[in-house]
């Protein structure tokens, strides 16, 4: 019997998931479909018991439903437990288990797909919301030699950084704390290139070698990527990457199988121009 799963979201038209999740499932031969729900915004819970409850093994959650997720789970990772919110549900032993890969699936893209290790390295993230929540832990478990949350609101960032423990070389505060120095990756998880907007951020803070992460994906060269190139960097990239990649530690985690995921972001990505 088909295994069936699903992604839930509030509007959810717009969703690539259907489209990532059934190429990897027949680049490797595994029979699953997936279907798209668009949750009742009142109504987040039940519509996950009557997908349980016709068989289904595994769910996608997006906005506006992560925080619920959050509540509704029964079994919580590390990861999922600081950001406060989950993106991937397992129904498993009557249990819901549930996950966070969106921090993993960014890691996995800067460093495997566009070649930029974060080991001993400036990191910048700006932003202190559950973009940066979900990253935190994952950006931490590769060893930067300095990581530097920032954000709008300084005291933001500071309970983040807080939340998950001193460390050697973690700190947060406002955009004018971020010191001097380039970094080798600066990461934009802020919402302002959503509206158009730039963060209060110095081109200072880029490296000409290094790379400028947006995270929103499918706009092109947005506000703070055209700050980025015009401060001389080279490596830009936005967040089509981290969309793919977070969908395949997904599919490992329901099937066991790691799928491909090049000529995935290939196909979805936009030029940057």
């Amino acid at each position: 019997m088909t295994d069936q799963y699903a992604v839930i979201g509030n509007p959810i038209s717009h969703s690539k998931s259907p489209l990532i999740h059934s190429t990897f499932a027949q680049a490797s031969g595994q029979d699953l479909a997936y279907s798209v729900i668009e949750g009742p915004l009142q109504g987040f819970a039940e519509a996950v018991s009557r997908f349980r409850d016709v068989g289904g093994k595994g769910m996608n959650i997006t906005a506006p439903f992560k925080l619920q997720a959050f509540q509704l789970a029964d079994v919580l990772t590390e990861r999922a437990t600081l950001a406060g919110a989950v993106n991937a549900f397992k129904f498993e032993g009557g249990r819901i288990h549930a996950d966070n890969f969106d921090g993993i699936g960014l890691v996995n893209d800067i460093q495997r797909n566009l070649g930029a290790p974060m080991r001993g390295k400036r990191v910048l993230l700006l932003g202190a919301g559950g973009a940066a929540r979900g990253a935190l832990l994952p950006f931490l478990e590769q060893q930067p030699a300095e990581l530097v949350l920032a954000n709008r609101t300084p005291e933001k960032a500071e309970r983040l950084v807080a939340d998950v423990g001193r460390r050697s070389g973690l700190r947060g505060g406002g955009y004018a704390d971020i010191g001097e120095g380039h970094f080798d990756i600066v990461v934009n998880a802020t919402s302002a290139s959503l509206k158009g907007e730039l963060p209060a951020v110095s081109s200072a803070v880029f490296s000409a070698q290094g790379l400028a992460y947006e995270l929103v994906y499918g706009k092109g060269l947005t506000p703070f990527l055209r700050l980025a190139r015009n401060a001389g960097v080279k490596r830009l990239a936005d967040g089509v990457g981290m969309l793919v990649e977070q969908a395949a530690e997904a599919f490992v985690w329901w099937r066991g199988v790691r799928p491909d995921t090049r000529s995935v972001i290939t196909s979805l990505t936009v030029p940057l121009v």
